[in-house]
């Protein structure tokens, strides 16, 4: 039986779609079966695993109108054992089309929770904000990870985050678990970073993920080739990181 990761922030620019494109490659590449969610608009995800966002014609937002099914929905990738679930700009609309929507927040679960059968992992690369979309993915999710960035504002709107969580699990999906808090971009010739580390890890202590995602310019450069970076440079930095916390998952699950 696999299991549903989401992977949320609000805040943006933090490695969400980094972490969701690169995690479902190092999966993939550890022989895991991986099914990607792109549930953001801006289809980064979906563009950053090779797929052209143009040409989309059955995706998320249409999973999610159920009127496609999860199967039709599905692309295979230029990953191994990676499958998409892609996003088009026509997603920014269906947090108002489902406003007036009975059981409006089960729409994901609805539609993908049997696809657990078939894959090992299937993940969600949420928008950045905490409106419905990223309810409908908590919702549907076993557990999330939350990236946090290395810098100054990172802990800002954590508290925010953490209360949706607390929230979803009382009324929505009292199974969603913490899957981990991924600390990301960080940079160690920078005090700052240091101490975001020392700040969080104090606070969230088991919470946090030992692997730590560095500063890598491979990393910024792979996915305007269309590739993971498993791909694009399987010895750089980023992807050691990025296998590393592949494995780390592995292990919490086995």
């Amino acid at each position: 039986m696999g299991k549903i990761i989401a992977i949320a922030n609000q805040k943006g620019g933090v490695g969400k779609t980094t972490t969701s494109v690169n995690l479902a490659a190092s999966l993939g590449v550890l022989e895991k079966k991986v099914l990607l969610i792109d549930a953001d608009p801006q289809a980064n995800a979906t563009s950053g695993l090779g797929i052209d966002v143009e040409g989309v014609d059955i995706g998320t937002y249409q999973l999610l109108e159920h009127t496609a099914s999860a199967e039709e929905s599905i692309i295979e990738t230029n990953s191994p054992n990676v499958d998409i679930i892609p996003s088009h700009i026509d997603l920014v609309a269906i947090e108002i089309e489902l406003v007036d929507k009975d059981q409006r927040e089960y729409m994901l679960k609805k539609a993908i929770t049997h696809l657990k059968s078939s894959y090992d992992y299937i993940l969600i690369d949420c928008a950045p904000s905490l409106g419905l979309l990223t309810l409908n993915a908590l919702t549907a999710a076993d557990s999330v990870i939350i990236p946090i960035q290395c810098e100054y504002f990172a802990l800002e709107g954590l508290g925010k985050l953490l209360n949706t969580v607390k929230s979803v699990q009382k009324i929505h999906n009292k199974d969603l678990d913490i899957e981990g808090m991924l600390l990301t971009m960080f940079d160690q010739r920078l005090r700052l970073s240091n101490q975001v580390v020392e700040e969080v890890q104090k606070h969230f202590s088991d919470m946090v993920f030992a692997t730590i995602i560095q500063r890598n310019v491979r990393l910024g450069e792979a996915p305007s080739y269309g590739e993971s970076i498993i791909k694009y440079d399987v010895s750089s930095k980023g992807a050691s990181n990025y296998l590393s916390l592949a494995k780390e998952i592995i292990n919490k699950n086995a």
